[in-house]
């Protein structure tokens, strides 16, 4: 019973095999370093800025067109309309 306690008791290591290693290059620049350059920084933000920008500019071209779809078939009801109302006059 005493040699189970002791078992029990004792800490468990994981093998190195299972552990989580960061390898950083020889020159002492961490991964990513690129990406937080001055220079990229101010590219990619250009770069969002002008996706964003056209992406807006087809949203509005879209919402442009819809507005005067409606607005036609908004003309064509009010003529109807009329033509109705003309019609019914004229019985």
């Amino acid at each position: 019973m005493l040699a189970l306690r002791r078992i029990a008791a004792t800490p468990r290591t994981v093998p190195a095999a299972f552990l989580a290693v960061r390898n950083y290059s020889v020159a002492g620049r961490a991964e990513g370093s690129v990406a937080q350059s001055k220079g990229f920084n101010k590219k990619e933000k250009a770069h969002e800025d002008q996706y964003v920008h056209n992406h807006e500019l087809e949203q509005l071209k879209k919402l442009k067109a819809s507005i005067e779809a409606k607005k036609a078939e908004l003309n064509k009801l009010e003529q109807e309309h009329a033509d109705l109302e003309n019609n019914a006059e004229k019985k």
